[in-house]
């Protein structure tokens, strides 16, 4: 259990005694009363600073996010040699995070009606730049929004199977062997167009992942937009190719 923060910050104070209640007593110790008397405050000062027990859940979340990400963001390599291998490594914390602390990280991901924290889209934002590496690596075989997607969920599914399991029938190599389907689904064998796929699929991901770093120096906003348009038409495996705009359709008959 992480030590209280000593810090004369009475919204802190709250928020330090809610996520040690959450994780001795599950959500249902998290009641405002306790979290006050955890506090050593009264209960109308969690209103005051959070609105409600949900404005206090969310602020819960947050404060779990900005720990893990600032782990995390100890342990990441600004310039990965081998971003599948970093891939793994971001998987695993994120697991092993999900695993160690179920009751923070299940109030971390619990749907809310507005929207993800600060600190859980800046956890995004590095999913994405792993993700971005890959493509512009070459190693991707799906499109950057779905690889994210398929990351995430292979985690948080970890995480539920781990923990509805019982204890004694837990094997830690289920997760191993989830974290290699997932690198198998988003990634190729190796950073290459494979032979059996005609088409420039993999190089239009890969320049597309390249796009926001490069294209601003040389080409226009507009020519952009076009550019990553077309990118990622050529980017869609064989035989799901969107059909052609009318305007380009139209120019496809003229002489």
């Amino acid at each position: 259990m992480p030590a209280r923060d000593a810090t004369d910050n009475p919204r802190l104070r709250i928020v330090e005694a809610a996520v040690e209640l959450l994780e001795s007593g599950g959500p249902d110790a998290v009641s405002t009363r306790a979290v006050a008397a955890a506090a050593g405050m009264q209960p109308p000062a969690i209103y005051r600073h959070f609105g409600d027990k949900d404005g206090l859940l969310e602020a819960v979340a947050e404060h779990g996010y900005a720990q893990f990400l600032e782990s995390k963001r100890a342990q990441l390599d600004p310039a990965p040699h081998d971003p599948v291998e970093e891939l793994r490594r971001g998987w695993d914390m994120v697991v092993e995070f999900g695993v160690s602390r179920p009751e923070l990280f299940a109030v971390m991901n619990r749907a809310t009606g507005s929207g993800p924290a600060a600190a859980h889209r800046a956890g995004l934002e590095i999913l994405r730049g792993r993700v971005r590496r890959l493509a512009a690596a070459g190693w991707l075989r799906v499109d950057e929004e779905l690889a994210a997607q398929i990351i995430q969920a292979t985690g948080l599914g970890a995480v539920a199977t781990w923990h509805s399991t019982p204890a004694e029938l837990r094997n830690p190599a289920l997760l191993t062997v989830l974290r290699e389907s997932m690198v198998a689904a988003v990634t190729r064998a190796e950073p290459a167009v494979p032979a059996a796929e005609s088409g420039p699929a993999a190089a239009a991901r890969a320049l597309r992942a390249a796009l926001p770093d490069g294209a601003a120096a040389v080409l226009s906003e507009a020519e952009q937009h076009l550019l990553h348009e077309w990118l990622t038409r050529l980017a869609e495996p064989l035989g799901q190719t969107r059909p052609a705009a009318p305007a380009d359709r139209e120019d496809a008959r003229r002489p």
